[in-house]
């Protein structure tokens, strides 16, 4: 018996990268999905691998319509919920003297009220029991230049999760965060540098992680089916952090 037999669960921004990595070791392990994404293509071609009882919707988690009806398609074709990945996420990498007021809501937008609306529409949805992860970054634990908006709103989702355990802890549903450090996925190449200044960045980020190595995407997705599944059924309000050593030592 796989460990997400039975099991219903909800991915945001799971089209690309650690979302998408996400709902391919769940589909594996038995979950029916129900997906959100904001490209249409890469959404349905993410549909298309994970098989046809695989929900998949596009949307924006900025815009609360979206996520409304995102959660009503969700209801209508399973009924219910038993866990919640609310991974959509984006970065836009900006010395602090040079962030405008539309790069900061750009990142509270995002990061802070997607999640916080992509959490609190999916309530009435999940049964007891059921795991909600958040995502944050090792961005809200260390300083990185340039990421002062972007490791601000993480934070945020951090002091979110321990609000709702204590908040909602007679609903029976657990609400964790986890915290990635450094994978190479698509976000590098959208997020604000000129091309010549991608690879760089990313060998930055690989000298600060004492493995000495970018994460890969299982990796995380693993880290990601423990705290969904039961096997974390005595954790909430808790991080768990995979980067490598890099915020830890």
């Amino acid at each position: 018996m796989s460990r997400l037999d039975g099991k219903i669960i909800a991915i945001t921004g799971a089209n690309s990268g650690l979302g998408q990595g996400m709902a391919r070791c769940f589909h594996a392990e038995g979950a029916q999905l129900a997906i959100l994404g904001r490209d249409p293509e890469t959404l349905d071609m993410t549909r298309t691998e994970l098989g046809g009882d695989t929900l998949a919707v596009n949307g924006d988690i900025t815009d609360l319509a979206s996520l409304d009806d995102f959660y009503h398609q969700i209801g209508e074709r399973f009924g219910r919920l038993d866990g919640v990945v609310a991974n959509a996420g984006a970065v836009d990498i900006t010395p602090f003297a040079d962030t405008t007021e539309e790069v900061f809501d750009f990142h509270t937008d995002v990061l802070f009220k997607g999640t916080f609306f992509t959490v609190q529409k999916a309530l009435g949805l999940l049964e007891n029991g059921g795991s909600v992860i958040m995502i944050s970054s090792i961005a809200a634990h260390k300083g990185f230049p340039g990421m002062s908006a972007y490791g601000a709103n993480k934070a945020a989702v951090r002091a979110l999760a321990r609000t709702l355990t204590a908040e909602l802890v007679t609903t029976g549903i657990r609400f964790n965060v986890l915290t990635p450090g450094t994978f190479i996925t698509p976000a590098f190449e959208r997020a604000g540098l000129p091309p010549e200044a991608v690879e760089p960045a990313k060998a930055a980020f690989k000298d600060v992680i004492p493995m000495g190595r970018t994460g890969d995407i299982d990796e995380l997705a693993r880290a990601a089916l423990m705290l969904i599944s039961d096997d974390s059924s005595f954790m909430s309000g808790s991080e768990l952090v995979v980067d490598g050593g890099a915020a830890q030592i």
